[in-house]
């Protein structure tokens, strides 16, 4: 037996050894120091964690971006209930040819200007339009020059009778749709947060793994290095001796397996984080969250007069009644009444071009009768029918699913504090009995199989307590986005319109 082998299994070093121990602890920081230069460590912590996802994540701003369509969109709907101005010109049109004029050619060239304002504005209540109209031209034949206003300024109404009005339906929808998309934007922010939930414990638990490990190795090197003092002074078989240089073996496997997790792990929560690649990340293992429970059906409450899902089911059962409302209008009899009153004049001055105008009225009336169409219109308004039934008793089964969903997430919540009360009491039992079964090992009183089944229970204990973590806030963040319901604050999840930029 060698000097060093017979003081680690007695436990008297000499000073000789405990020296030459910590030269080598020295040297073993001196090359992870050299490893590690130029590298920054950044300690994140689970709220950090979120709030950075918040901020700067690619889900993040998708989310910020897809807003910003559907607030475009409703703004473009309101414009087409506001008074619509357009200008018109012709600046110049030159013409230059021939024409028959006294039994003879004679050459002829033109010089024409125009400019016209128009003014309109939808009426939606009834699906017409009001319009008011001016132009003016200026034409130069040759050496005469001629001005006309027609119209000098003309008012009309074109108003559909009998027809489909998309304006009504317009009135139902729009609101309903962008109201859905300022939920669907809160909802996609709660699935920011459970995604960085997800990144964020998968790295903990792969550096929880690797410390894990990391104990392993030691201890089984420590082990390794007793058994073979042991074994040299004949008190173990050689059996025994392998069976641990072979766990010391597998624990070493086990370490460069767990680094290669946390590289891994590392780098989705820095993609996700947007965080540069030259900072390594270590995080703080949250504390043990606050105990409350949800009451079940203040979550189902909540859920439907908060969710996204809730206005869709209304804004659905309307977009189909609007389908069969415009199949039923167009297989009817329809008509359109167009009427208008104006002023016309023209001068070859320009300042007598007002002083005489001639009214200008107009009156229309267009009727369509459906006649013979081999059952097409009765088909679509048949078609338009049944599919609002579908949709109406596919709304119906997606209420029962909705309220069956948020029920289910607010029962595995409410198991959580119990989960997490075990996972806490099991780690630390099973920490005490690896220390206790170990010292029985050192002492001789129990073989490696009983020391090896107390440390695969402790390392599960420890990663067990972890996973209970993350399932809690998984939990609680599906829990949120499921009811825009802050049960943990006792608040609504409101939408903050200010946290969009360049909306103006």
């Amino acid at each position: 037996m060698n000097k060093l082998n017979f003081e680690i299994m007695t436990g008297q070093l000499s000073k000789k050894t405990i020296i030459n121990l910590k030269t080598g602890i020295v040297f073993l920081l001196v090359i992870i120091g050299i490893n590690s230069f130029g590298q920054q460590t950044r300690v994140l912590s689970y709220d950090e964690t979120i709030q950075l996802a918040l901020k700067q994540s690619p889900d993040a701003l998708s989310a910020m971006h897809r807003f910003r369509g559907s607030y475009w969109e409703y703004r473009n709907y309101k414009a087409l209930l506001l008074p619509s101005l357009s200008l018109s010109a012709t600046l110049p049109r030159i013409t230059k040819g021939i024409e028959y004029f006294n039994e003879q050619f004679v050459p002829r060239n033109s010089v024409y200007y125009s400019g016209g304002l128009s003014l309109s504005q939808n009426i939606g209540p009834t699906g017409g339009t009001m319009f008011v109209n001016i132009n003016l031209e200026r034409l130069k034949k040759s050496a005469v020059i001629d001005f006309s206003a027609s119209p000098l300024v003309n008012i009309g109404i074109s108003q559909p009778l009998f027809g489909y009005n998309q304006f009504k339906w317009l009135k139902k929808t729009e609101p309903l749709r962008y109201n859905e998309a300022e939920r669907k934007y809160i909802e996609d922010v709660e699935q920011v947060s459970i995604n960085a939930t997800d990144a964020f414990f998968r790295l903990l638990d792969a550096q929880i793994r690797l410390k894990i490990q990391q104990v392993n190795f030691a201890n089984n090197d420590t082990l390794y290095q007793i058994a073979r003092g042991r074994y040299n002074i004949g008190t173990i078989a050689e059996n025994e001796l392998l069976q641990i240089e072979l766990s010391l073996l597998n624990a070493r496997l086990a370490v460069s397996e767990a680094e290669l997790e946390v590289e891994r792990r590392m780098f989705d929560l820095k993609s996700y984080l947007r965080i540069p690649d030259d900072v390594q990340i270590e995080l703080l293992t949250p504390n043990t969250p606050r105990e409350f429970s949800v009451d079940a059906q203040k979550a189902i409450d909540q859920a439907r007069s908060n969710r996204s899902d809730a206005l869709g089911f209304e804004r659905r059962i309307f977009e189909a009644q609007q389908k069969v409302s415009q199949a039923k209008s167009e297989n009817r009899f329809s008509a359109n009444l167009t009427a208008s009153y104006g002023l016309a004049s023209s001068a070859r001055e320009f300042e007598f071009l007002y002083d005489d105008p001639i009214e200008s009225q107009m009156l229309n009336v267009g009727i369509t009768i459906p006649i013979l169409d081999w059952g097409l219109g009765k088909g679509r308004v048949k078609l338009a029918e049944s599919n609002m039934e579908l949709a109406t008793t596919a709304v119906q089964q997606e209420i029962i699913d909705f309220d069956q969903e948020v029920f289910i997430k607010v029962m595995q919540f409410n198991t959580q504090p119990l989960v997490m009360a075990i996972a806490s009491k099991s780690d630390t039992v099973a920490l005490k009995r690896y220390e206790v079964t170990k010292q029985r090992y050192l002492i001789g009183k129990i073989g490696i199989t009983d020391l090896n089944i107390a440390q695969t229970e402790k390392d599960n204990a420890q990663q067990g307590y972890v996973n209970a973590l993350y399932t809690y806030w998984r939990n609680y963040y599906e829990l949120r986005k499921l009811t825009l319901y802050d049960f943990l604050n006792n608040r609504r999840i409101v939408f903050n319109i200010d946290d969009i930029p360049e909306l103006n």
